[in-house]
């Protein structure tokens, strides 16, 4: 389902805003939205199936250029959300002491751009395999997936869900606790996109990387609280594209989880404000995330 509004604007707010046709249209070159993990980023649960259910808000009201300057020119605003449920399934298996897994999502997402238009629609279907650890001090995670291009895609108005290319994610982290009570834990998710050559346009997005994590401590057994922050930018340069175009952005913000044990459900709460970017919108981040145990 889609609905469409005026789509005329000026030259510099389409040359800004029109190179940004992903699955959130705040990233140009990657899949994955940046703060959706937080406190604890690198750390699966124990095994067993659970359904955890992304909320991802981002709003912008400027875009810069390749310097990380506002283009004042343009008058640009956008908002979107994304709702990712993700089900996951840690088994018993433990090759070389790691739990396997294997989880999968598909994002519902509303995008609205001032003056350009707004889209609802399924974006792209996510598969992976999880491997992880549980250690007395740490955790670590590993994970290699398949983002598949199942989204609407438009070539022309950057509202539309879907990306328009395969896709494939490898993923590294570990959290460590470095006090016996594991109160404190600092944790760094790593994940690195290959993207394929888009449909209807034949450009191959360049290669992005990513980098999430936060510093937490525990106020209770089940209430975190600490700072959270991610990287994220376009390693490689698109087929037809320069290294000089390649976007990047930085943020910081604070986040709190909490844990209810007797019907097994947590939820986190996370504000990231993005004090760098470049070649791409700078906004604010939001995510709620609701993990349950089925």
């Amino acid at each position: 389902m889609r609905t469409q509004l005026t789509k005329s604007l000026g030259s510099l707010l389409i040359a800004g805003l029109l190179t940004l046709p992903v699955f959130v249209q705040a990233q140009p070159t990657a899949h994955y939205a940046p703060g959706l993990e937080g406190i604890k980023a690198a750390t699966l649960p124990p095994p067993g199936l659970w359904l955890r259910d992304y909320n991802w808000f981002y709003y912008a009201d400027q875009v810069n250029n390749r310097h990380g300057r506002k283009i004042s020119a343009a008058d640009a605003e956008a908002f979107v959300y994304v709702n990712a449920p993700r089900l996951l399934w840690i088994t018993e298996g433990q090759p070389l002491g790691g739990y396997l897994g294997l989880d999968a999502l598909l994002p519902l997402k509303y995008t609205w751009i001032k003056d350009v238009d707004q889209t609802f629609g399924i974006g792209d279907f996510f598969f992976e395999g999880t491997w992880s650890w549980h250690l007395q001090q740490w955790d670590f995670a590993l994970a290699a997936g398949i983002w598949a291009p199942t989204g609407d895609f438009s070539k022309s108005d950057p509202t539309w869900a879907g990306s328009g290319y395969w896709g494939e994610m490898l993923t590294a982290g570990a959290t460590w606790y470095p006090d016996q009570e594991k109160r404190w834990a600092f944790s760094v998710l790593n994940r690195y996109e290959f993207n394929q050559k888009q449909r209807k346009t034949h450009i191959t997005p360049g290669q992005a990387y990513t980098v999430e994590g936060g510093l937490s401590y525990g106020l209770s057994k089940t209430v975190d609280v600490g700072a959270v922050g991610y990287y994220q930018q376009q390693v490689t340069s698109d087929t037809h594209g320069s290294a000089k175009d390649r976007d990047r952005v930085a943020g910081i913000g604070p986040e709190i989880n909490a844990f209810f044990p007797e019907i097994t459900l947590g939820i986190s709460l996370r504000y990231v404000y993005e004090f760098m970017a470049e070649s791409r919108l700078q906004g604010h981040t939001f995510a709620l995330t609701l993990t349950k145990q089925l």
